[in-house]
């Protein structure tokens, strides 16, 4: 009988520690999976905050000069960055146009530099004003490639801000330099090229 009942105690006790374990290897588990839950979904919330758009430029005015641009927007910025070929080698100016109308040869098409704060042309940052699209100069290597990059929180994609919303704009590539002064959009010259931010 003593025997069976130390049988019956160590079963128990087994069962018992085992039951543990179980239990234990359970919650370890479910930790894990609600961890990943976790990550996964704040994953996701960064995904969801961030719009990224990309638009071609096209050669105008007989130049050859072409790319991409491509905008993103994350935590309250936009952050523009254009890769440039077929450039003459030096300073070029580009801005933000009116319109995203890109149909005519010379790139007038698109209008003049989108202003939705009527300031006067000039230098981005300037207290005296600039306009919106006034991003300034860039330049372009011998091989004529350029990179451009800015950011701002001035901008935004597809935003109900009629003065921030570079949707239904232009982009436009000059052949000269923007001397920020003259009006009303700093004499930079020939379109050379032209893309139409359109989402």
């Amino acid at each position: 009988m003593k025997k069976l009942i130390f049988a019956l105690t160590i079963a128990v006790i087994s069962i018992s520690y085992s039951c543990k374990e179980t239990k234990k290897e359970v919650e370890e588990t479910s930790d894990e999976i609600e961890n990943s839950a976790n990550e996964m979904t704040d994953d996701m919330e960064d995904t969801m905050d961030e719009k990224t758009m990309t638009i071609s430029l096209e050669p105008k005015s007989d130049s050859k000069v072409k790319g991409e641009v491509t905008f993103t927007e994350k935590d309250g910025e936009v952050m523009m960055v254009a890769t440039l070929a077929g450039l003459s080698e030096g300073e070029h100016a580009i801005h933000i146009h009116e319109t995203a109308d890109c149909s005519s040869a010379d790139g007038k098409s698109a209008g003049g530099h989108w202003n939705p704060t009527f300031q006067q042309h000039g230098k981005w940052g300037d207290e005296a004003g600039y306009h919106r699209g006034d991003i300034g100069n860039f330049m372009a290597d011998a091989d004529g490639n350029a990179k451009v990059e800015f950011s701002t929180d001035e901008w935004c994609i597809d935003c109900d801000d009629d003065t921030k919303n570079i949707i239904g704009k232009g982009v436009i590539v000059h052949q000269g330099v923007d001397d920020f002064t003259s009006q009303p959009s700093g004499d930079a010259g020939a379109r050379v090229s032209c893309a139409g931010i359109i989402q």
